[in-house]
């Protein structure tokens, strides 16, 4: 469905993006992590043929987005992180009016509108104007709209942001429907557990490049230890030097965090020195782990 071989994206002298390589599979849910300014949505915005290329090789459906950027966009979904719904239209306008920007005729756009409110449960709300719609529901109209024209491949930058955990998951069940309907899904996330939850594949990508690719288990498995500790203290700098305990110490302002393969054999240890910690937290390492460890606690601009 996608395939880039050194894709690249300047703005000036500010290279956005340095030489990515990536596959997506017809059917599966890929996923890109990383920082703010990291460079997925400049890649995303080339996938959904709206942003040149700079240099490189890309191909989505197997088509070149420079000459057939029309006929890539035909066949794309795309839901973007702010909500671009049209507040003066009713639920239902909203759907018909995009899919008469189609050219779908106007009896399959009506059947299409039904379905698809049926599918994110807004089918009571069809007259309802968009400004009186909760966040998760414009999400979900915003999906919907999106699976108008009946996309081979959705793009979605960031679905969930700023949804409460109910909305999340209640999003995350369509999606996955979506899944196995046998649409390709390609999403942006900053939410590890959504990633995991949804993702066959995903990059983490930092600094305008990919440092890893792989599932969200072997992420973990080869990037991390098999469970983390984190030991509290009164505070840090009155904590112990633990650094040759386990294979991997993080010192941070509020907790020490151990990776191990044994967590409980860690706090054996620790307990054997004669430390004491406020607290214990013994936990199977995540998929946050791994992005934390891969591109660091620091915030960058």
């Amino acid at each position: 469905m996608i395939s880039a071989r050194d894709l690249r994206k300047s703005f000036g002298d500010f290279e956005a993006v340095k030489g990515v390589d990536l596959d997506v599979r017809r059917g599966e849910a890929f996923g890109f992590l990383g920082p703010n300014g990291a460079g997925k949505s400049s890649t995303m915005r080339m996938i959904a043929a709206v942003s040149p290329v700079s240099s490189g090789e890309l191909r989505i459906f197997g088509l070149d987005p420079a000459h057939d950027g029309p006929a890539i966009r035909g066949r794309l979904g795309v839901c973007p992180q702010e909500d671009t719904l049209d507040n003066e239209l009713n639920v239902r306008d909203n759907l018909f009016i995009y899919g008469r920007y189609f050219g779908i005729a106007k009896a399959e756009v009506n059947e299409r509108v039904d379905e698809l409110l049926d599918f994110v449960s807004l089918t009571d709300k069809a007259k309802s104007r968009v400004e009186d719609l909760s966040g998760g529901m414009k999400r979900r109209l915003t999906i919907a709209r999106a699976l108008i024209a009946s996309p081979e491949l959705l793009l979605l930058d960031e679905p969930t942001t700023g949804l409460d955990p109910q909305a999340r998951h209640a999003l995350w069940d369509r999606l996955y429907r979506l899944k196995l309907e046998g649409v390709t899904l390609v999403l942006t996330t900053h939410y590890m557990d959504e990633a995991e939850q949804l993702c066959d594949r995903l990059v983490i990508m930092d600094r305008a490049r990919i440092v890893a690719e792989g599932s969200p288990r072997e992420l973990i498995e080869r990037h991390v230890e098999r469970e983390m500790v984190e030991l509290r203290f009164g505070a840090t700098n009155d904590a112990p030097d633990l650094t040759d305990v386990g294979d991997h110490v993080e010192v941070l302002q509020d907790r020490i965090v151990i990776g191990a393969e044994s967590g409980d054999a860690v706090v054996e240890d620790v307990r054997a020195r004669g430390v004491e910690p406020d607290t214990v937290l013994v936990r199977r390492s995540s998929l946050e782990d791994v992005f934390l460890r891969l591109t660091g606690r620091t915030l960058v601009d």
